[in-house]
């Protein structure tokens, strides 16, 4: 037997609407796969809001249903819901506590053994925990008095701004606010100029962005060829070259070699020394008297003069 697409589609309308209802429900506190296991309390205000926790010795074992105000006492009367397995007498009581700062206000069972079982429907005693209410006075008197100390401050503040602008004497005040409105103003010119600018030359300043990116890529390359080229070996070589050089260098101030004894060695440094003289005589001699020495052409022995320094 097939199914047609009607009423397949109608399965899952009211489906849809039976998920509805018990999230609805669910939402205000109202949980349709418990029992009906409610209760109700009265108190002189309302302090609650549905689905607010209730307990029994800090162990929440119920939550409120419904809240409504009774026309009749002028009373708010409170509706909620307890698991079944918790049996307490009539003369319990239920008392409103604060949960906490952020957790708001919640119920607690004061459960009483003695009495009658409370049933279903049952209307119990109830009570506020001492300080609740005084403590929200309180509060609420403190905040009062700190905003009204605010608000007067404030004024006051008001006041004395309105008196130093109007005051006639307050002048320099004035100037410094023309002032500093032009210097925004001018501020507002510079930047509009600045954009105009910068928009006149957005193709150039594309261009040049794109020239330093071309750039720095022809870097990038270069560096990658050094890097990839021989300059280690280059390097070791002239490392190795400079260790030869200190090498010879040692020598030479120790003395080993011809240079090392040519500057070590002080008699054939006076001997050099001597001869460099004697050569230098002989060169002024020849400068002073050339003919002397062309005896081999004239056969003239002409003697020797001491020149005259």
């Amino acid at each position: 037997m097939k199914i047609s697409k009607e009423i397949k589609t109608g399965i899952l309308v009211v489906l849809g609407i039976i998920l509805f209802i018990f999230g609805f429900n669910y939402l205000k506190g109202q949980n349709l796969l418990e029992s009906n296991n409610v209760f109700y309390t009265e108190f002189n205000y309302n302090a609650l809001t549905p689905s607010s926790i209730v307990t029994v010795k800090g162990n929440p074992v119920g939550k409120v249903t419904d809240i409504k105000y009774d026309y009749k006492t002028g009373k708010t009367r409170v509706a909620f819901f307890v698991d079944e397995q918790l049996k307490f007498s009539k003369n319990s009581k239920i008392r409103l506590y604060e949960t906490g700062l952020m957790g708001g206000n919640g119920l607690a069972i004061i459960i009483e053994k003695d009495g009658v079982l409370a049933k279903p429907g049952d209307l119990l005693q109830s009570e506020v925990e001492e300080g609740l209410v005084t403590s929200l006075s309180k509060n609420f008197s403190g905040l009062s008095t700190d905003l009204n100390s605010t608000l007067k401050s404030t004024d006051t503040l008001m006041a004395s701004l309105n008196r130093l602008v109007n005051d006639k004497s307050s002048d320099g005040l004035k100037t410094t606010i023309l002032e500093l409105n032009q210097t925004l103003q001018s501020f507002r010119s510079t930047s509009n100029s600045v954009n105009g600018l910068v928009s006149k030359n957005d193709e150039n300043i594309a261009d040049i962005l794109a020239n330093f990116k071309i750039v720095s890529d022809d870097l990038s390359d270069l560096v990658k060829e050094l890097k990839a080229s021989e300059l280690g070996a280059t390097v070791a070589s002239l490392n190795t070259t400079l260790s030869n050089l200190n090498g010879v260098l040692d020598k030479v101030n120790k003395g080993d070699g011809t240079v090392g004894k040519l500057l070590e060695d002080e008699a054939l440094y006076n001997n050099l020394e001597g001869a460099t003289k004697e050569l230098e005589a002989l060169l002024q001699d020849i400068k002073l008297h050339p003919k002397r020495y062309f005896r081999i052409l004239s056969k003239k022995e002409i003697p020797y003069e001491e020149p005259n320094n």
